[in-house]
């Protein structure tokens, strides 16, 4: 019966959501040599202490650690489960040297107290989760406190039109298909509602494997609340377009123009 059981699940049945979340979203080893290249390019020196916010499965700082033995990261996030599954499946490969370096800390971030480190990252767009402008100056106010005097804060961002948009991004990926969804948007409160399913080849459905509420931030709110935050510098790296085709490239510039794109991505970083 058991065999039998299992035999008719579907490929959504069996499919690990945290799994598919990091083959389709994360590219932390990108993130981890950007961070790298412009840390080093700031400040003169390489970073050698990193802290995850809203780390998730916590891969990012599971890499930061692989990268060299005299680094070390702090990994934040306040929910057990998803922690519990990064100690399973990221955290488990490390070995017993690699994961004295690494700290996770059950914790939300808008409180936690953690050693001072050259860099803060936040990506994934998850402190767009912090809807009140009240609550960001605070968030942003503890990170500073938490960075080192020559640290640096990284964050991500997107812009353009269709952030302001229902819609629906498709991607085919090795074995599934990985859906982004803008379901509902609020022009008055800029609150926009999201989910992340997934697709696979059977026909089956992993609907609202992930689901968000956020508010979506422009660039220019964001310098100006870091600053009120007590950070002296902000730079912004947007990503290029193929001047021919308007298509996206994997290479980001520090500048404050962009033109009328439907998407943009980026990232903001910010300075004490």
């Amino acid at each position: 019966m058991g065999k039998a059981n299992r035999k008719s699940k579907t490929m959504a049945d069996l499919a690990d959501r945290h799994a598919l979340y990091q083959e389709s979203v994360q590219n932390s080893e990108f993130e981890l040599d950007f961070i790298d290249e412009i840390f080093k390019e700031q400040r003169g020196r390489p970073a050698l202490s990193m802290r995850e916010d809203f780390c998730g499965t916590a891969i990012s700082a599971v890499e930061w650690v692989e990268r060299g033995k005299d680094r070390t990261a702090i990994a934040v996030d306040f929910d057990a489960e998803v922690l519990g599954w990064g100690e399973k499946h990221n955290m488990s490969r490390l070995t017993p040297e690699q994961r004295g370096r690494l700290e996770v800390l059950e914790a939300d971030v808008l409180e936690v107290e953690t050693a001072k480190v050259d860099v803060i990252q936040a990506y994934n767009f998850s402190y767009w989760f912090f809807q009140e402008r009240a609550t960001m100056l605070h968030y942003f106010r503890q990170v500073r406190k938490a960075l080192v005097d020559d640290g640096i804060l990284f964050l991500d961002i997107f812009g353009g039109s269709e952030c302001y948009q229902t819609q629906k991004e498709k991607r085919k990926l090795d074995g599934f298909k990985y859906i982004w969804e803008q379901a509902e948007f609020n022009a008055v409160t800029n609150e926009l509602k999201c989910h992340i399913h997934f697709h696979f080849p059977d026909k089956s459905k992993y609907k609202k494997a992930f689901s968000y509420t956020w508010r979506v931030w422009g660039a220019r709110e964001l310098r100006e609340i870091l600053i009120d935050a007590g950070f002296s510098e902000t730079v912004i790296y947007r990503q290029k377009f193929d001047p021919k085709t308007d298509e996206a490239l994997d290479e980001y510039i520090a500048t404050d123009d962009a033109e009328d794109y439907a998407c943009w991505l980026g990232y903001l970083i910010a300075k004490p």
